[in-house]
């Protein structure tokens, strides 16, 4: 009984960890798949990656740049700028075709529209469908159209192509050990097998047409994946082999070839050691029935050095470039952000971690004298008495292993009462051993469940309609905050939504760009007067719609900020932000704790909210903010408090700020030693007077309050 109790104590305080860690690291999946539930069939986690889709631009096919460079503008969703990636399991999941990840894609042009084909992960048969989606604005949104190839065995690699008026896909089928030919019957969704082209595992296949021929470029998987060259008057076939069969050291191919300036060029992956990881372009210089010749030239496509936070931060292996009307190039691209077996990994550290976690219970109770032996000398004793031995061993071998036996048992229960000798559990070391092993196997514990629940590491953004989008994160500050500065920029960098930082600088000498380590740019305003009212300064540079103005000593996680921007998102017209204030009739200015004890708010800190940049800088700069703004300058203080009143005035009776609960949040000043606001009573009396002079000046904000728990996803509890 008293074994039981133990364990059972144990377990269960090491169960109350594990639950209140979890319930404080981790974040609630709502809202992260736009409206697809953690219990959905689709987006769940998949060992082969979280693969999804962006599209690049550029003048030529070396010069692409990601969408949001170009900063294209949609009014819906709030995306400005569109950013990548473009299409996600989540698009294809939201409208109705459940994914676990979409890859290799490839386009087909019809006038301004464009079609997108792509292998995707069906999380019901775990293998690969064909599917398409549509765009009729360049790319910048995709509407999922369906599933349009669903066979018994995994499809991959859908290469479209147009011949002779026909529309005909090559998929890649190697389960079967064939090449197959479809042709288009209602394009894009319905399509009817045309013919076996060739009896071979070809993987990555791509034809193209050069010199009068048409060439088949695919890696036989069943011989190492090395590269194999066809050729055939059509692509209808036959087909034969070329002479130089297998190419070695060819890599597989990446995509679709293609031709700029009077060059061919094929599309790759990068070699065995790091597939999946790196596209690559290969100038084919020779390509004839007898010989072939190709050289890698450089090739960068731009990336995120945000690492797993970004789409595209850890891997990507297919490009599919095609010249537009317009003579400009679209490129798409998958991405991941993490590497296949990743989650098997994840899974069994987190049991291994776990089981050392029983261990230490054992070893605990080893040390309590409450286990007093590691095996029950029963299992050992006597092991063939009754048996009959003849049969297999005669009795002096019998003898022999069962003294072995014995042996071993003695030997292991000698453990525990050496153990316990060695540590003297009630003494000072001993208590503290006792301790230190309660501890680690709290840690254990903790690790345990963070490799199994906890996900990849990776932040990811939360799509609005199953679109991303970017912000600019903009920070006021001065040179005596220069520690705080760069610890912000390192991190908020990280962030996937952020798109660059702007730092407003108000006093003394800046600093140089290289001190700050920065995944995105950093742009320095060095402002010729030292006033809080630079915070909102019209700023013609500013690329995004979406502005969080965050001071420079707070610090929250990256996901905590992905939630705010989400939220922004459905209401660009309010203030959106993670500190909330209460205003009642007397005008005094009051911690959070007094909009609590009320169970509403009224206002929202823009020391740390987001905005529509147009809108709000536009209102605190113009003539009726004058007043406002001449009163922030006389009192030092206040800008926040100001944008707060413009905006509950121009909203009339409708809601102007919304809460988002950080779950973490860090005063880095407190560590520096440098605060803007030292003596706390005198910041108080001061906004306090500002509530006062911004209530005659444009309307009291007593007569709102916004109850706290309004949202469905429990964000602004």
């Amino acid at each position: 009984m008293r074994r039981f109790l133990f364990f059972v104590s144990c377990f269960g305080l090491f169960a109350l960890i594990a639950i209140t860690y979890a319930w404080l690291a981790f974040s609630p999946h709502i809202g992260r798949t736009d409206h697809v539930s953690s219990s959905s069939l689709g987006c769940r986690e998949d060992n082969e990656g979280s693969w999804s889709i962006g599209v690049f631009y550029g003048d030529s096919p070396f010069t692409l740049k990601p969408i949001e460079t170009i900063n294209v503008w949609r009014n819906e969703s709030a995306a400005w700028p569109v950013a990548n990636p473009v299409l996600t399991c989540v698009s294809l999941t939201s409208s109705g075709f459940p994914s676990n990840f979409l890859a290799g894609p490839f386009l087909y042009v019809q006038g301004d529209t464009l079609y997108m084909f792509f292998e995707n992960k069906n999380p019901i048969t775990m293998q690969g469908d064909i599917g398409v989606a549509q765009s009729t604005n360049k790319g910048a949104t995709w509407k999922p159209l369906g599933i349009a190839l669903d066979e018994p065995w995994h499809l991959s690699f859908p290469f479209v192509f147009n011949y002779n008026e026909q529309i005909y896909m090559m998929p890649e089928s190697n389960q079967i050990g064939e090449l197959l030919l479809y042709r288009a019957v209602n394009f894009p969704l319905t399509w009817k097998l045309e013919k076996v082209i060739l009896q071979k595992p070809l993987v990555d296949s791509t034809i193209l047409h050069h010199q009068g021929n048409y060439w088949l470029f695919g890696s036989d998987h069943s011989s190492f994946g090395q590269l194999e060259i066809w050729y055939s008057a059509t692509p209808l076939g036959p087909w034969k082999p070329h002479k130089k069969n297998p190419i070695h050291n060819g890599a597989r191919n990446g995509g679709r070839a293609f031709l700029h300036n009077g060059n061919l060029y094929r599309v790759g992956q990068a070699s065995s050691e790091s597939y999946e990881k790196k596209i690559c372009i290969y100038k084919i210089e020779v390509l004839s029935k007898e010989e072939y010749r190709e050289v890698q030239v450089p090739f960068d496509l731009e990336t995120s050095h945000k690492g797993q936070n970004s789409w595209n931060g850890v891997r990507q292996h297919r490009l599919d470039v095609v010249k537009l009307s317009s003579g400009e190039y679209i490129g798409l691209v998958d991405g991941d952000r993490v590497t296949s077996g990743d989650l098997f990994l994840r899974v069994f550290l987190g049991y291994a971690s776990l089981v050392a976690a029983i261990t230490v219970v054992v070893l605990l109770g080893f040390l309590l004298g409450i286990l007093n032996c590691i095996v029950p000398s029963t299992w050992c004793i006597n092991y063939y008495k009754g048996k009959r031995t003849d049969a297999v061993m005669n009795l002096k071998t019998a003898s022999f292993v069962s003294e072995q036996l014995r042996r071993m048992c003695s030997r292991l229960n000698r453990v525990p009462p050496f153990l316990r000798g060695l540590v003297k559990p009630n003494s000072t070391f001993g208590r503290l051993t006792l301790g230190s092993l309660l501890v680690l196997g709290a840690l254990l514990t903790c690790v345990g469940i963070s490799y199994i629940y906890g996900g990849s590491g990776a932040v990811l953004p939360y799509t609005f309609k199953s679109h991303a989008s970017q912000f600019t994160l903009a920070t006021m500050t001065y040179d005596a905050r220069l520690w705080n500065l760069k610890m912000y920029v390192k991190h908020y960098s990280r962030c996937p939504s952020v798109k660059e930082i702007l730092v407003i600088w108000n006093k003394g000498p800046p600093p140089e760009l290289t001190e700050l380590d920065s995944a995105v740019p950093v742009r320095i305003r060095v402002e010729k007067l030292n006033s809080l009212n630079n915070r909102f300064n019209i700023d013609p540079l500013i690329k995004t719609r979406a502005v969080l103005e965050l001071d420079d000593d707070i610090m929250m996680p990256c996901d905590t900020i992905e939630k705010g921007f989400r939220v922004w998102r459905e209401y660009p017209e309010r203030l959106v932000g993670y500190y909330p204030r209460f205003v009642d009739e007397t005008m005094s200015y009051s911690a959070e704790k007094f909009a609590r004890s009320h169970n509403g708010y009224n206002m929202i800190l823009t020391g740390a909210a987001f905005m529509d940049v147009g809108f709000a800088f536009g209102l605190y700069q113009s003539e009726k903010a004058r007043l406002g703004r001449e009163f922030v300058n006389e009192q030092f203080n206040c800008e926040d408090v100001l944008l707060n009143f413009l905006y509950a005035n121009v909203s009339g009776l409708g809601k102007a700020v919304e809460y988002v609960r950080p779950s973490l949040a860090i005063d880095t000043s407190k560590f520096s030693g440098v605060a803007i606001s030292g003596n706390t009573n005198d910041h108080y009396r001061k906004r306090s007077k500002c509530l006062r002079r911004f209530s005659d000046l444009y309307g009291s904000l007593s007569d709102r309050r916004w109850e706290f728990g309004g949202r469905k996803d429990g964000w602004d509890l």
